[in-house]
Formats: structure tokens, sequence, C-alpha cells
């Protein structure tokens, strides 16, 4: 039997660090990182200017990603995914690739209040200018509207962190 590689997903709001904590993570299990804002920039450069624009995008690279990350997992090695799992939807996606193929998952769901992440968010935007125009607090508040936090009733292996004091 081939062992299989796992499968590391991650849930929060914008500004929580899910990318920051995801590349740390591929770099300590030796994993292969795979970031959609990168995959979003590389394929459709300048084309994603609203928040219409990235579900469409989103979209649209998904089956490339989705057989990727399978050939990954089956050669043994695992995949840390900078990919939201924000919403039951995006999760039961994410879950799928793991799940398709029988390899083992888990969710970091970064539990953190909204004044941290708008305290990220702005700290980013002075950090990373390019981000400026998408990491707004409108933005924020807008695509926290449809954020649902994570349960182990959707097939989950969870590890919650929340922040140091």
């Amino acid at each position: 039997m081939t062992v299989k590689g796992r499968l590391i997903l991650f849930c929060g709001k914008m500004g929580a660090g899910k990318s920051t904590l995801s590349k740390a993570m591929a770099k300590e299990h030796t994993a292969v990182w795979i970031s959609e804002d990168e995959w979003l920039a590389a394929h459709y450069p300048g084309k994603i200017n609203t928040f219409g624009d990235y579900i469409e995008h989103s979209r649209l690279i998904k089956p490339v990603v989705k057989g990727l990350v399978q050939g990954i997992l089956q050669a043994g090695t695992t995949v840390v995914m900078d990919f939201p799992a924000n919403t039951v939807k995006q999760r039961q996606w994410l879950l799928s690739l793991s799940q398709e193929i029988e390899a083992p998952h888990e969710l970091i769901y970064l539990n953190m209040s909204d004044e941290l992440c708008l305290s990220r968010l702005s700290k980013r935007r002075v950090e990373q200018p390019e981000r400026a125009a998408f990491d707004t607090e409108d933005v924020f508040h807008q695509v926290s509207r449809f954020f649902e936090a994570p349960s182990a009733a959707e097939g989950l292996t969870i590890t919650e962190r929340t922040p140091s004091p």
C-alpha cells in the first residue's frame, strides 16, 4: 500500500494569518505549498479587481489545481494549500481533494477576532502596497458576511488556533 501525503488546509477571516502560517507549515513539513493568490496572479494578471472577479477566476483554476494536488498527494508528499476554507462550500471542495483519493487531511482554524484581523490588514496594506486596493475594511466586512466557522460534522479533522494574548 502506498502512503499518501497529507492535505493541510486553513480557515480564518481575512488577516487571520492563513498565508503566513501556511508558508511556515510547508517549510516545517517539507511540503508543497500551493497559493490561490499566486495562481490567480499568474494566470489572470490585472483581472481581479472586485470580489466577483475573484469568485469567477477562482472557479476557473480549480479543475487544474485538483489534478495537481491529488497527484502530489498520491506520490506521498504533503500539500499545504493556501486557499480559503472559509465557507462550507469551499471546505467541501477542498476536503474532496483528499477524500476522493483517501488521503489524510487537517484543517487549521485560525479563530481570530475581527479587531485583530483588521489590525493585521492595516499593517499588510503598508507592508504590501500592491494589496492595498483589495485588503480594505470594506472588503473585509463584505467577505466576512460569508464566513462560516468549521464543524467536525463536515467530516473535517480540525485543529483550532487562537491568538496569544
